[in-house]
Formats: C-alpha cells, structure tokens, sequence
C-alpha cells in the first residue's frame, strides 16, 4: 500500500513530540531502525530491532545527547511503499549548550502504514566537529611516515 506524504509528516510531529506513545503508532512492531555514524560520540546511531528498541533511541538515547529545536524538512520522495527525505535538523547540546545544526537524509519503509525499516545517514563529520567544538584535524602531515604510502587512499 503506498504511504503518503502527509503520513511522512505526520512521523515528523510526533518524533518532535518525544511522546512515546504517539510515535509507537508509526512504527511496526518489527521495525529495523539504523542511523549510520560514530557510535562513541554521537550514541544514538547505531541499529535497533523491534519497535521498542527503536523508542528507546528516539525517546531517551537521542534526547540524553541533545534537544531538537528545529526540523527543516527539505525534500520528500515518495515511492509506493517507501519514502525519503533530505533535512536540516536544529538542537541544543546537553552537555555544553551549545547549538549544533546537521543535515541528514532519511529512507523509510513501510507495512501497513507503519514503518518497517528506516535507514539514516548524518553528516556526521560536521556534527562531530560541532559537538566537540573544534574541527577534526585531517591533515597526514602530523601523521606515521608510513601512513599513506603511494598508491593507498584514505577517504574521509
């Protein structure tokens, strides 16, 4: 059954919402939910399985790192049964206060109008940078001599 637009909405305001039980009615009771990004700095990327582990991401793991404050939704692709989305997500850091700001984009699945797997990709370099509060220092100048030797690629 294809999903509509509005219904992609509609997720939005209740993931803004943090009420657990509004965003349970979007998700299937098997949902495969996945953020790709560095585990250790930004704690809610990750894989979780099943519609309460994807809630605890959501509505503890995420909000004990920041609170959004702003969803820019760019682009919404519909395609039957599934959506994508391209944004800008506005939030505060917990820790430091600090406002950080992010594009990601998002790829939804859907069974019976809810949803059953959903994949993101951060831009999680420039997140990373704003969470620490200074850029990641890329250069190999400071790097082993045997670092990038001719010929390997190292890719960012």
């Amino acid at each position: 059954m294809p999903v509509s637009r509005q219904r992609v909405r509609d997720f939005y305001e209740a993931r803004m919402s943090r009420n657990p039980d509004l965003i349970a009615q979007f998700l299937h009771d098997d949902v495969e939910w996945a953020i790709a990004g560095p585990i250790d700095l930004i704690p809610f990327c990750g894989q979780y399985r099943g519609k309460q582990a994807a809630l605890d991401a959501l509505v503890r793991v995420a909000p004990a790192v920041f609170r959004v404050t702003k969803v820019n939704v760019d682009e919404i692709l519909i395609d039957s049964d599934r959506a994508a989305s391209f944004s800008r997500l506005t939030a505060v850091l917990h820790d430091t206060g600090r406002t950080i700001t992010y594009q990601r984009a998002e790829f939804f699945q859907f069974r019976d109008n809810k949803i059953i797997a959903y994949r993101a990709v951060l831009d999680s370099f420039d997140m990373a940078e704003q969470m620490l509060g200074h850029a990641i220092n890329t250069s190999v100048t400071n790097a082993p001599s045997d670092f990038a030797v001719a010929g390997d690629r190292v890719a960012l």
